[in-house]
C-alpha cells in the first residue's frame, strides 16, 4: 500500500475523498530532505573551512563576515587587508571551482549510470576524459596560444565534446544507440587516447613533461573569478536537464522496452542525457585536468543513503561531488604543507578501494558475472 484514503468535508459540508501519504512514502521524503540540506549544510561549512586554510589561516569567523559583508550583512569583525585580499583573490575562487568541478562529474556520473543502468560506469567510460586530455596536452606539446591561457581550456573542451559525438554516432545502429558497442567504443577510445597522450609526453621537452603531468594529475590551484564565470554556463545547462529527465531515468529503470510502453522517448532522452553528460565533464577536465573517481563513489553513496530515485540521486549527486572534491583538495593542499598533493592522487586513492568494494558487492549479489 502506498496510500491511506482519508474522508472529510469541503467548506459547504459535501464529502471529499483525500489521499494521504503511506509511512515508507514521508520516510523517504524525509530522507530526501535531510539527506539534501545537510550535504548543503556541509558544503557551506567545508567551504568556510576550506576559504580559511592555508599559508597565511583566516579564522572561520572571520571568512564568514567577510562573506556576508559582500552582500551588506555585517556580522563580526572583517580580516585585514592582506587577508581580504588572499580571501577573494585565491581562496574562494579555488573553492567556488572545486565545487563547480565536483558538482559536474557527480551529476555527469549519476547521469551515466542512468543512462546505461550500469552501476560501475563513470563519465571516463566511454572517452569523454581521454578526449578532453587529448586536446589539452595537444596545446602543450604544439605550444598553441591562439586563445592565450584560454587555448588550452578551448582545445580540452573541444576535444571532449568531439570524443562523445564521435562514440555515440559510432554506437548507433539502424535508429537505436547500441549500449554495449557505446560502452566498447569508450574503452577503445580511451586506448587510442592514452597512446596519443603517451606518444606526446615521450617527445616532450622537460617543462612541458612537467605541465603535462601536473594537468593529468588534476588541479584547481590556477583558479580565477574569470574560470569560475567561465565554468558557471556549462555547469548550469548541464543541471538544467534534471528536472525534465529524472522521473524518465527511474523509468528507464524498469527496461527500455516498459519505458517505451510508458511514453519515454528512449533515445531521444539518451542523446540530451550523453550531450549534457558530455558538457559537464568536458568543462570539468578542461578547467581542474583528469580527477578520478568523482562521478563513480558519489551517486553510489547517495543511492546507499536515498535509493535509486532519480530526483534525489541527480541534485544530491550534484552537492556531494561538490562537497567530496571541495574536501579532497582541502585536504591535497594542507596534509602536506608547504608542498600540494596533485588532486587526482588525493580521489584516486579514496575512490579506488571504493571501486573494488563496489565490484565486490555486484559480482556478489549477481552471483558471479556469468
Amino acid at each position: 500500500m502506498t496510500a491511506l484514503s482519508t474522508r472529510s468535508t469541503d467548506p459547504d459540508g459535501a464529502p471529499t475523498d483525500r489521499t494521504a501519504p503511506s509511512p515508507g512514502v514521508v520516510g523517504r521524503r524525509l530522507r530526501a530532505i535531510l539527506l539534501l540540506g545537510g550535504l548543503s549544510t556541509g558544503l557551506v561549512a567545508v567551504s568556510v573551512i576550506a576559504a580559511g586554510a592555508g599559508a597565511y589561516p583566516i579564522p572561520a569567523a572571520q571568512v564568514a563576515a567577510s562573506i556576508l559583508d559582500s552582500v551588506g550583512v555585517r556580522l563580526g569583525p572583517l580580516p585585514d587587508g592582506i587577508a581580504e585580499t588572499v580571501l577573494w583573490d585565491v581562496r574562494l575562487p579555488r573553492v567556488v571551482l572545486a565545487v563547480m568541478v565536483g558538482a559536474a562529474l557527480g551529476t555527469a556520473g549519476a547521469m551515466m549510470q542512468g543512462i546505461f543502468g550500469n552501476p560501475l560506469a563513470e563519465p571516463g567510460v566511454i572517452g569523454v576524459s581521454s578526449g578532453a586530455a587529448v586536446g589539452a596536452i595537444v596545446v602543450i606539446f604544439t605550444g598553441l596560444t591562439v586563445f592565450g591561457h584560454w587555448t588550452i581550456i578551448a582545445s580540452s573542451f573541444v576535444f571532449g565534446l568531439l570524443t562523445t559525438l564521435f562514440v555515440y554516432v559510432f554506437a548507433r545502429s539502424g535508429g537505436r544507440t547500441e549500449v554495449v558497442t557505446l560502452l566498447l567504443t569508450g574503452i577503445a577510445v580511451n586506448a587510442i587516447a592514452g597512446a596519443a597522450i603517451g606518444l606526446m609526453t615521450n617527445f616532450s621537452q622537460d617543462a612541458e613533461i612537467q605541465t603535462i603531468t601536473f594537468w593529468q594529475l588534476g588541479s584547481v590551484s590556477t583558479a580565477t573569478w574569470s574560470k569560475v564565470a567561465a565554468i558557471a554556463p556549462c555547469l548550469l545547462l548541464g543541471l538544467a536537464v534534471i528536472p525534465f529527465y529524472a522521473r524518465r531515468l527511474d523509468l528507464l529503470a524498469l527496461g527500455e522496452g516498459p519505458a517505451r510502453h510508458l511514453g519515454v522517448d528512449v533515445e531521444r532522452m539518451r542523446l540530451v542525457l550523453i550531450a549534457a553528460m558530455a558538457l559537464l565533464t568536458s568543462a570539468a577536465v578542461a578547467f581542474a585536468g583528469i580527477v578520478a573517481f568523482v562521478g563513480l563513489v558519489v551517486p553510489h553513496i547517495i543511492r546507499m543513503i536515498t535509493g535509486p530515485g532519480h530526483r534525489v540521486l541527480l541534485p544530491a549527486s550534484a552537492l556531494g561531488g561538490g562537497l567530496l572534491l571541495l574536501a579532497a583538495d582541502l585536504l591535497a593542499r594542507t596534509v602536506a604543507a608547504p608542498a600540494e598533493i596533485p588532486l587526482g592522487v588525493v580521489t584516486a586513492a579514496l575512490g579506488g578501494p571504493f571501486f573494488f568494494y563496489l565490484l565486490h558487492r555486484t559480482r556478489a549479489k549477481q552471483g558471479g558475472w556469468s
